[in-house]
């Protein structure tokens, strides 16, 4: 979701969206510039075209141009490529998705072939509780990226060793030698239930940092720590997607992506019954005026926050233009300069107001349209 506003944020036009297929190995490796140096030229003529000097054009484009004689760029692809390039602004993601080639230039960037990526049926959090660290990583099924949390507590281990301290006692035992005694600990009862309540604090303000962070999302949280912290985290939550299932054990010992992947097997069913349960409220409201696949009307309604869940077509596209000032959509059969494919625009502005947002195969779509949408008002 941070990519998706830095995009948003950043997107001051003209702004060129670049996606294209690549590849690991083989001899298509050195097909991958070919293509890139192809849609650089299909960009340069869409700049051009929107009235853009020559000199300006090269400027926006030189990041991209670079990128052609990096050989070793080349050699260390996934299997799609997504640019985003704006004046003073670029971003390049090497992706698990196999894009269609294609370039779009307009005012704002073109998200939506990241949707399946993106999108609120397949991103979820995974909160890393372990006595040196607390990480949050924000995960798809194919990646994990930490997000920096400002103004977290101490660490565990410093509520562990505080309460270590106070309530275990050392006791002499018999000499073993003349001058050396054994080391005995004693755990007291009410000791052990001051440490939970302190680690109870601990967790509550931990939640409270989560509860300003994830404001206004819908998006499963998965804890992974050791068994015993599990349920005294869930006594602290707030948050209302808080999976029942964690994982367990030590996460200092996971990386990134073998968190995600644990959490995957836990969010999975949920997304798939979450999926099933949102199409089956479409249906149950579909003679009344909270639905709607009317592309012009879900624009306006995505842009005051109006949109629940909303379904969009992988692979289609609806160009035409929107004006913020007086709220008129237009739609055209084909893209002209300056257009934005405006289901883009509807998928962009539901996350961002907090909605989910359902990348399907046209032919999984409720009532077969290219865009539907269920209303919260």
């Amino acid at each position: 979701m941070n990519e998706i506003r830095n995009l948003v944020e950043n997107s001051v036009g003209p702004c060129v969206s670049v996606f294209m297929p690549t590849h690991i190995a083989g001899e298509q490796i050195r097909q991958d510039p070919i293509r890139l140096k192809n849609l650089i030229k299909e960009a340069e003529v869409r700049l051009v075209g929107m009235g853009l000097s020559s000199q300006k054009t090269k400027q926006l484009l030189s990041p991209i141009n670079k990128l052609l004689r990096r050989t070793f760029f080349w050699r260390h692809q996934s299997d799609g490529l997504a640019i985003f390039s704006a004046a003073g602004f670029f971003r390049l993601y090497r992706l698990p998705v196999s894009f269609n080639e294609f370039v779009v230039v307009t005012h704002t960037f073109h998200i939506k072939p990241l949707l399946s990526l993106l999108a609120s049926d397949g991103r979820f959090y995974v909160l890393a509780l372990s006595q040196n660290k607390v990480r949050l990583l924000e995960c798809t099924r194919y990646s994990a990226s930490e997000i920096v949390l400002e103004d977290m507590p101490e660490r565990l281990a410093d509520v562990l060793t505080h309460d270590f301290e106070r309530n275990l006692q050392m006791h002499s035992a018999a000499p073993v030698r003349q001058g050396e005694r054994s080391a005995i600990f004693h755990g007291h009862g009410r000791g052990i239930d001051d440490t939970k309540a302190n680690i109870l604090k601990y967790f509550c303000r931990i939640d409270s940092g989560l509860s300003e962070l994830l404001i206004n999302q819908q998006v499963p949280l998965v804890i992974a720590g050791v068994d015993y912290l599990l349920p005294l985290y869930a006594k602290a939550n707030t948050y209302k997607y808080l999976m029942d299932d964690g994982v367990k054990g030590n996460p200092e010992e996971l990386s990134a992506d073998e968190l995600r992947d644990r959490a995957w097997a836990i969010v999975e069913p949920h997304f798939l019954k979450t999926r099933k349960e949102a199409i089956a409220r479409y249906q149950e409201l579909s003679d009344t005026s909270r639905v709607s696949s009317d592309l012009t009307e879900i624009v306006l309604a995505s842009n005051h926050g109006r949109v629940d869940l909303l379904f969009v077509a992988v692979g289609v596209q609806s160009w035409g233009t929107f004006d913020l000032e007086n709220g008129q959509v237009n739609l055209h059969q084909a893209e002209q300069p300056g257009d934005q494919d405006l289901m883009d625009f509807a998928a962009i502005h539901t996350l961002l107001n907090g909605g989910i947002v359902f990348a399907l195969p046209l032919k999984q779509m409720p009532s077969n349209a290219k865009v539907a949408a269920v209303f919260r008002y």
